[in-house]
């Protein structure tokens, strides 16, 4: 990833899954998770947002916003989140402006096969608006329970 712990969090300025403008400065004042997708309504993608979704109780327990961002446009994150019943934002960034900010964009391989895509990944920002964590290839089952320890640690510290 191109953001370290420690670092302000690069700007984002991107589309929410309802059209609506979404700035991570905005936000700022409490942690803000967020998480990187190649794509909705693919298996890990779905796993990894349900597993925020599963979650959400603590996050929200916490007051921390979520932000889940991929390539895909607003209508498909629009269709994502209304077929999952995600309680979280979905950003939409078909020009890779914040994935690549970030740094999740890059070399991955398949099946033998090497491509450049999104690097399923996450960073929690704290209240100031620094890296408090970074997750390079995080593990769809892992998301919530990571990122609720990394924001714990912030509360209680």
């Amino acid at each position: 990833m191109n953001v370290t712990p420690g670092q302000s969090a690069p700007p984002i300025a991107l589309a929410d899954q309802d059209g609506r403008p979404w700035r991570l400065e905005d936000h700022l004042g409490a942690p803000v998770v967020l998480y990187f997708y190649p794509a909705d309504d693919t298996t890990g993608c779905t796993n990894q947002a349900c597993n925020i979704r599963d979650n959400w109780s603590a996050f929200a327990d916490a007051g921390v916003e979520v932000a889940g961002v991929s390539p895909d446009d607003v209508a498909s994150h629009e269709q994502f989140a209304a077929k999952h019943q995600l309680p979280h934002t979905l950003l939409a960034d078909p020009e890779r402006e914040a994935i690549q900010l970030y740094g999740a964009w890059g070399e991955k391989q398949r099946d033998g096969v090497t491509y450049e895509g999104v690097i399923r990944s996450s960073v929690v920002v704290d209240a100031d608006g620094r890296i408090a964590a970074v997750f390079d290839n995080i593990k769809p089952e892992e998301q919530a329970e990571r990122s609720l320890a990394v924001v714990r640690d912030l509360l209680e510290g």
